[in-house]
């Protein structure tokens, strides 16, 4: 049974939770990639890792999309309601942020592109602060601000973001890196997180209130019961605006701009006009950016980042003031350095939402 369980969900371009169904179900069930012709015809070599057929997945990453006629996923919820990923679980889209350069037609020289796109290229990185307590007692957002604890968590907060440039700035062997700008959500409480956030960032821009980043329901989770009409209609009403969200802040950096290179971004050699030397750009090699925003919006963020299906944000936690921390290579390649980190905060200022310490 584990077997068979393996070989479906490497195929299937859904959640491998999703097949978790009797054998009699299962036995009545043809994937997309089932299709008459294709598993008779392949080596046992051939399926493992096989990429995914470039016919049977969607153009871009996203909901199922279509009307209710669809039916309900598994009887939890709508199916057009489901994450649908461009490639294959576990398989790697190296498009996913549409900015991969196309190949050139000459794998020596795309080989070389990216060799160089790894020695010169600018890494992101994106730090994601959920905000600190606040008073929850409240509808009005206004009224929801920082409770004392809250405010308290905000600056110990400041003080780690603070420490970590600074250490950062004087490790030569990292380059002159520093942050580079501070987003937040147009909430109330996440707004004055990052008040007191840049209280200890003197120098750091600071981007409008961007509502794209406000709280709300982006997805639905597994596992979890059958979803309400209220449940639907709210997943209906932030799911695109968070995912646009994350469109808007989460990209490889563009690659760097050479002497040499033609308006193709070819270098002399590569266009026989004499093989010059490029001189490496000198722009710093590391981005950072600090949103703070709120926990949904973050653990939504990290399963989109690391092509996790965004089905299992819910099995995540992020304490208040917690920082997740991620870096995007100039070759599109996503990693998570800290996730929900709180050891700056001490067991004193750990809280999610009104939940002190961790037995909860």
């Amino acid at each position: 049974m584990t077997l068979q369980f393996l070989s479906i969900a490497r195929r299937s371009a859904l959640p491998a939770a999703a097949y978790i169904l009797s054998s009699a179900e299962r036995n009545r069930r043809t994937t997309l990639c089932d299709a008459p012709g294709d598993e008779g015809a392949k080596s046992n070599a051939e399926k493992k890792l096989s990429p995914p057929q470039k016919n049977i997945h969607p153009a871009k990453a996203g909901f199922v999309g279509g009307g209710d006629d669809q039916g309900y996923f598994h009887g939890l919820f709508p199916k057009r309601q489901l994450w649908q990923p461009k490639v294959e679980y576990p398989f790697w889209d190296h498009d996913w942020d549409g900015q991969r350069e196309p190949p050139t037609g000459d794998e020596d020289v795309d080989k070389q592109r990216a060799r160089r796109l790894r020695k010169t290229g600018v890494t992101r990185h994106i730090i994601l602060i959920r905000h600190g307590q606040y008073d929850e007692t409240h509808k009005e957002d206004e009224r929801r601000i920082l409770t004392p604890l809250g405010r308290e968590q905000a600056d110990l907060t400041g003080r780690r973001l603070a420490e970590m440039m600074k250490r950062t700035e004087s490790n030569e062997n990292f380059g002159p890196c520093n942050i580079k700008v501070l987003h937040v959500s147009n909430m109330a409480r996440a707004k004055e997180t990052a008040d007191i956030i840049a209280q200890h960032l003197p120098g750091v821009e600071r981007a409008g209130p961007d509502p794209l980043l406000n709280e709300g329901r982006p997805a639905h989770h597994v596992p979890g019961g059958k979803a309400t009409p209220s449940i639907i209609e709210r997943t209906d009403e932030n799911h695109h605006r968070i995912e646009e969200a994350f469109n808007k802040y989460f990209y490889r950096a563009d690659p760097p701009k050479e002497e040499g290179t033609d308006s193709d971004g070819l270098t002399a050699q590569q266009t026989g006009d004499g093989g010059k030397d490029l001189k490496e750009s000198t722009d710093p090699k590391h981005e950072f950016e600090v949103i703070v925003c709120h926990a949904n919006v973050v653990r939504y963020f990290l399963c989109r980042a690391l092509q996790l299906p965004p089905e299992a944000w819910l099995r995540l936690c992020t304490f208040n003031c917690s920082l997740t921390y991620l870096t995007i290579r100039p070759t599109g390649n996503v990693s998570c350095r800290m996730l929900g980190d709180i050891g700056h905060l001490g067991y004193d200022h750990s809280t999610f939402s009104m939940h002190h310490g961790y037995n909860w």
